[in-house]
C-alpha cells in the first residue's frame, strides 16, 4: 500500500512538473568577447553523435560516413552509453557566439568512379540516404532539433535529420522528404549538404557584466549543387547524386548560423521544449488514467475474492475443529503436509529466485532515482550506468537469498548454488551481447563494443558481482532456512485428476495475462524510445505501473496458486513462477508484433540484432516477475497455514 501511494505521490508531481531538472552538469556561460578566462566562452562547439536508422538496428560512428571531420578530433568522456553506440565526437562546425554567418564552407568531397576507394565512399553513402539514416547533433548538451510544419497544421519535431532523401519512382515516399518537392527526379539520391542553425540564448544579468546561456539550438538541413567551391550562394538547384554516376563528383557542405535571444525559455527548463515536442510522447491521457484505474479495480477484485474466501475457509476450519464430532479435512487443508514439500530442481529454482531478487532492486532503484529527476536525458547514459552500477553491487542479496532459499529446499551443495547464481543468467546475457557483437563488428558499426571495454565488463563481473556474490551466498547458507509452519510428511500425497481449468499450463497462460494489461502501454513507449530513438522521460508514470505490475503480479499468482491447492495439487513452486513470469510470452509476442507493424528493419543482421536485444529484456522481465510472484506466494501460504496450525 505505501508503495502505490508512494508511486500515485510521485507520478502526480513528476505529470504537474514542467521545470524539475538535475541533469548532474553546470551552465555554461557565453559572452561576445571573453572578458575574463573561466568566466564565459565566446566560441559554440557543436559535437556529433552516431548515426542511426528507423530501418536498421546498426548505427554507425560520424566517420564511417565521408563527411566533413575535425582535424583536432576531441571526445568528451563517455561512460556506459558506448554500449549502445553513442560516440560523441567533435566536428568541424565552429560557431561565434552571437555572430551571424552565412554560407560558410566546410569542406569538399570528391568522387572520382575511376577510383575504388572513392566509389565505395559514396556507395556508402547512398546506401546510408537509401535507409534514412539520422545525424545527430549536440550543442552545448543540448540535441539540435530539427522542425518543419506537418500538414495537418501541427509542426512536428525530432532530435535527428536525414542525410538525404532518395526518389524510386518519381513520388517522394520518405516521411523526411515531404517538406521537398524540388527533389523530383526517379532513381536519384539527394544530399542534405547545407544546414541553417539557429541558437537561442537567454541573458543572465551579472553584477558588472552581461553573459547568456544557450537554451534551444534548430536547424534546417537543405540541399544546393554548390557551382563555385570557392564562392558559396546556398541557393539553386538541390544536390543530386545519380544512382549510376560517370562524371567525378563533387560535394561542398556549408552552413549558416544565427543567434536569437529568447526571454521566456531559462537555462533551467530548457529540456522541456525538447520533450514536449518529441513525436508519439504526447500520452494519452485519458487512455493512461482509464487504464490504471481498470487494473487497480482488477486489482482490487482479485485482492477481495482471495480475501474473503481464505476468511470463509478459516473460519469454516475453526468451527470444525471446535466442534464435537471430528469431521474430515476437505480442500486446500488436506495438502497441509506437502505444501511446502521441496520441488524438483530446486538449486535452479532458488538460482532464479536469486537473480531476480537482485535484478528487481536494480530495477526499482534505477527507477525511483530516474523519478526525483537525477537520471536526465540531459545526464547522457546516466540511465543505463545506474542500472549497470546497481546490478553489480547488488551482487550480495542475491547470493544469500539463493543459498537461503536452497536451504529451504534442503539443498547441501550450496557451492554450486552460489556459482550457478554468479554464473548463469549474466554467462547467457553476455554470450547474448557477444555473439551480436561480433554481428556489429563484421557489420562495421559503432554499437560494437571494443576488446578493452569487454575486458572491463569482464572485470566488474568477476571482480566485483561474483566476490559479492559469494559473500551472500556463504552467509545465507550460515543462516537458518525460511521456517515452516507445517511439517512436510515423508510420503507424498496422491494428487487426484485435475480439471480443464485447474490444469497447470492453462493457469500459467491466464495468469500472465492480467499483469501484462497494466504494461502494454508503456511498453509501447519504451519500445519506440528503444528502437524509434526517441528519449522517454515519463518515469513518474512508468514507476507507477512498475507498482502496480507488483500489485497485480502477486495477485493473481496467489489466486491460481490457492485454487490448485483447493484441487489437492500441491506442486506450486515452479508454477507459482512460472504464472507470474509468463508475463514475458505475451511482452515477447508483442515485441515480434511492434517489429512487423511499427518498424521497417531491413536486413538480417539488423534482425538478429533486434530479437537478441530483446531477448536479453525478456529474459530480465522473466527473473523479477517470477521472483515477485513466487516469494509473495510463499509467504502468504506460510501465513495462511500458521493461522490453521495455530487455531
Amino acid at each position: 500500500r505505501w508503495l502505490l501511494g508512494l508511486g500515485l505521490v510521485l507520478g502526480f508531481q513528476l505529470s504537474t512538473c514542467t521545470a524539475f531538472y538535475l541533469p548532474g552538469l553546470a551552465p555554461v556561460n557565453f559572452c561576445e568577447e571573453v572578458e575574463e578566462i573561466g568566466f564565459c566562452q565566446s566560441s559554440v562547439a557543436l559535437f556529433v553523435n552516431r548515426l542511426d536508422s528507423v530501418e536498421s538496428v546498426l548505427p554507425y560512428e560520424y566517420d564511417t560516413f565521408d563527411f566533413c571531420h575535425d582535424s583536432g578530433k576531441k571526445r568528451p568522456s563517455e561512460n556506459f552509453q558506448v554500449l549502445f553506440g553513442e560516440r560523441i565526437t567533435s566536428s568541424p562546425y565552429k560557431f561565434s557566439f552571437n555572430k551571424t554567418e552565412t554560407c560558410i564552407k566546410v569542406c569538399v568531397r570528391s568522387y572520382d568512379p575511376g577510383n575504388k576507394d572513392e566509389r565505395n565512399k559514396l556507395a556508402f553513402l547512398m546506401k546510408g540516404i537509401q535507409l534514412n539514416y539520422q545525424h545527430h547533433w549536440i550543442i552545448d548538451n543540448m540535441p539540435v532539433t530539427w522542425c518543419r510544419d506537418m500538414e495537418s497544421g501541427q509542426k512536428y519535431c525530432k532530435t535527428g535529420f536525414p542525410i538525404g532523401c532518395f526518389i524510386t519512382d518519381g513520388s517522394i515516399s520518405k516521411h523526411d522528404c515531404i517538406a521537398h518537392p524540388e527533389f523530383n527526379k526517379k532513381n536519384t539520391f539527394y544530399l542534405f549538404n547545407h544546414v541553417d542553425v539557429t541558437i537561442s540564448y537567454h541573458r543572465e544579468k551579472g553584477t558588472n557584466r552581461s553573459i547568456a546561456r544557450l537554451v534551444a539550438a534548430r536547424l534546417d538541413p537543405k540541399s544546393y549543387k554548390h557551382s563555385d567551391e570557392n564562392q558559396q550562394t546556398c541557393n539553386g538547384p538541390p544536390m543530386e547524386i545519380p544512382r549510376e554516376h560517370t562524371n567525378k563528383l563533387n560535394v561542398t557542405y556549408t552552413y549558416s548560423v544565427k543567434f536569437e535571444e529568447n526571454k521566456n525559455i531559462k537555462w533551467a527548463s530548457r529540456w522541456d521544449y525538447v520533450l514536449e515536442s518529441m513525436p508519439d510522447t504526447n500520452i494519452q491521457w485519458i487512455s493512461i488514467m482509464n487504464s490504471f484505474v481498470i487494473i487497480i479495480f482488477l486489482s482490487g477484485m482479485v485482492a477481495m475474492i482471495t480475501l474473503r474466501t481464505l476468511r470463509r475457509d478459516i473460519t469454516r476450519y475453526n468451527q470444525i475443529n471446535s466442534s464435537e464430532d471430528a469431521q474430515p479435512d476437505f480442500g486446500w487443508k488436506l495438502v497441509h503436509g506437502d505444501v511446502f514439500r521441496p520441488p524438483k530442481n530446486g538449486m535452479l529454482l532458488s538460482v532464479f529466485l536469486g537473480q531476480g531478487v537482485q535484478v528487481f532492486i536494480m530495477t526499482f532503484i534505477t527507477l525511483f532515482l530516474a523519478c526525483l529527476g537525477f537520471l536526465s536525458p540531459a545526464n547522457r547514459g546516466a540511465l543505463m550506468t545506474c542500472a549497470i552500477v546497481s546490478w553489480v553491487l547488488l551482487g550480495t542479496p542475491a547470493g544469500y537469498v539463493s543459498a537461503k532459499m536452497y536451504k529451504t529446499f534442503k539443498g547441501a551443495n550450496w557451492k554450486t548454488n552460489f556459482l550457478l547464481t554468479a554464473l548463469l543468467c549474466p554467462g547467457i546475457v553476455f554470450a547474448d551481447l557477444f555473439l551480436m557483437n561480433l554481428i556489429l563488428w563484421v557489420e562495421g558499426s559503432s554499437a560494437a563494443i571494443s576488446f578493452g571495454s569487454l575486458i572491463g565488463i569482464l572485470g566488474m563481473w568477476f571482480g566485483i558481482s561474483v566476490p559479492l556474490t559469494f559473500l551472500g551466498s556463504y552467509f545465507g547458507s550460515k543462516r537458518k532456512q525460511f521456517n515452516c509452519p507445517v511439517h512436510t510428511h515423508q510420503i507424498p500425497r496422491h494428487i487426484p485428476p485435475q480439471s480443464f481449468f485447474t490444469n497447470p499450463i492453462v493457469g500459467i497462460i491466464i495468469g500472465g495475462i492480467l499483469p501484462f494489461g497494466c504494461i502494454f502501454i508503456q511498453l509501447f513507449f519504451i519500445l519506440n524510445s528503444i528502437w524509434s530513438h526517441q528519449f522517454f522521460y515519463m518515469f513518474g508514470f512508468l514507476f507507477l505501473v512498475f507498482i502496480i505490475l507488483l500489485i497485480t503480479c502477486s495477485e493473481a499468482t496467489i489466486l491460481l496458486c490457492y485454487f490448485h491447492l483447493c484441487a489437492e495439487d500441491y506442486h506450486w513452486w515452479w508454477r507459482a513462477f512460472f504464472t507470474s513470469s509468463f508475463t514475458t510470452a505475451y511482452l515477447f509476442i508483442y515485441s515480434i508484433h511492434y517489429f512487423f507493424t511499427k518498424l521497417q528493419i531491413t536486413g538480417i543482421a539488423s534482425t538478429i540484432l533486434y530479437f537478441g536485444y530483446t531477448m536479453i529484456m525478456v529474459l530480465i522481465f522473466f527473473l523479477f516477475t517470477g521472483n515477485w510472484g513466487s516469494l509473495k506466494c510463499f509467504r502468504i501460504l506460510a501465513f495462511i497455514f500458521n493461522i490453521i496450525r495455530q487455531e
